[in-house]
């Protein structure tokens, strides 16, 4: 289905081509699945993945269409994000104490210890080195 720009308020089109992050998986009955990371329950399902990008499109559409008329607030699109490198997490006493010791153990500071912790964590294809 094609969606028609003319269905859809200069707001809506802006947003629309922004830098959203979209997730596209296989299930095992080989059906796909697109969504979109930031708005949450903006999702498609198809046949194929051309066919669940392609209908992901329309659904962003009716996503941003249906938040702006009811004055929910959007989150920008991650692509579109400063990152700084910096990630403050709070942690009880005694965990703080453990991650100490494991990078102590391996003669690294605990935001190193973490940092890599963190990145073994994430999938290879998710993030980038660097």
């Amino acid at each position: 289905m094609t969606m028609n720009p003319k269905d859809y308020d200069e707001r809506v089109l802006d947003l629309l081509w922004a830098d959203w992050t979209i997730e596209l998986h296989r299930y095992d009955d080989g059906t796909f699945y697109a969504g979109v990371v930031e708005l949450p329950g903006c999702m498609t399902e198809a046949d194929s993945a051309p066919e669940a990008v392609d209908a992901l499109e329309e659904a962003r559409a009716e996503w941003l269409s249906a938040a702006i008329e009811q004055g929910l607030a959007i989150p920008r699109p991650m692509g579109a994000r400063d990152y700084s490198g910096k990630v403050f997490v709070r942690v009880s006493p005694s965990l703080h104490k453990r991650v100490a010791l494991a990078a102590a153990r391996q003669g690294v500071s605990m935001s190193q210890w973490v940092a890599e912790v963190l990145a073994g964590e994430l999938e290879p294809e998710a993030h980038e080195v660097g």
